[in-house]
């Protein structure tokens, strides 16, 4: 047992202390980060290398600043992305909505499907698409200045080309796309404005804009995508958005089949809980 391997474990001790959900793995990536090794490599780290500014890190997260803000990366399936500040953290449930969509392009009979992310964020939907799926052509818009420029930093250094970043809001975007679109996907500001969230993580640190919509449901957004998706898609086009589990029936009734959507279905995520609303558009 190294010096380093023994100051993580007592981290590990404060962290769950702490009601961090996974206090090794933090701890872990706290010290692979501080010392410049991956966390398969935290053993071969020597004692006399140890770099105090790990319990920096440690006290940072044991009052509950996200992980990715102290090492300034989020992993989203296979990308590891700029975050911090003024940018919303990429969640697991969302890599859901993402794996839809990516089936969803491998399975259509298109050369080179044309993709719209509708407040895109830091950019994880729309870079892992342009990844995984050949040829994509994926536009990414996100109006918010800050996070804008998070996205312009994960773009240069994994958009392959493909990805082109549009400083728009998504309630009027991209005009010239209109009928063209393949796939519209957006995990957009859902929660209610009175609602609190649980985990102190999402609560002090996301910014507020990517968190809350801006009507007493919290779906005006959503409303948004609905309507800018009508507008930008081909017959046969389709579109995912995220949601909160409780919310699934009401974004369900915002695709309405008198608006031209059809197959309207409701999906879970890992967790088992209502998460995306997913719909094609003017075919029958």
């Amino acid at each position: 047992m190294t010096f380093l391997l023994d100051e993580i474990a007592l981290a590990t001790a404060r962290l769950a202390e702490a009601g961090v959900p996974s206090p090794r793995t933090d701890a872990e990536e706290i010290a692979a980060f501080v010392h410049g090794v991956r966390r398969a490599e935290l053993h071969t780290v020597k004692d006399a290398d140890f770099d105090a500014l790990f319990w920096e890190g440690v006290a940072r997260r044991e009052s509950r600043e996200p992980l990715q803000h102290i090492t300034g990366r989020a992993y989203f399936r296979y990308l590891s992305l700029d975050v911090g500040p003024g940018v919303f953290v990429p969640r697991p449930e969302t890599e859901v909505v993402a794996g839809w969509a990516i089936e969803r392009l491998d399975e259509m009979d298109v050369a080179s499907p044309v993709v719209v992310d509708l407040g895109t964020g830091s950019g994880a939907i729309a870079l892992s698409i342009a990844q995984e799926v050949a040829l994509a052509q994926v536009h990414a818009v996100e109006v918010d200045p800050d996070a804008y420029g998070w996205a312009k930093r994960n773009i240069s250094e994994h958009g392959q080309g493909r990805v082109t970043l549009h400083p728009e809001d998504l309630a009027d975007c991209l005009p010239e796309l209109n009928g063209q679109v393949d796939l519209v996907v957006s995990n957009p500001p859902y929660i209610p404005p009175g609602a609190v969230p649980r985990d102190p993580e999402v609560r002090d640190y996301d910014p507020a804009r990517a968190l809350y919509g801006s009507s007493a449901d919290g779906l005006h957004e959503v409303r948004a995508v609905e309507a800018t998706a009508r507008r930008l898609l081909r017959p046969g086009g389709l579109v995912a958005v995220e949601h909160a589990d409780e919310q699934g029936r009401s974004v369900y009734l915002i695709f309405p089949e008198d608006n031209g959507w059809r197959d309207v279905r409701i999906h879970q995520d890992l967790t088992r809980r209502d998460r995306f609303v997913t719909a094609r558009f003017g075919q029958e």
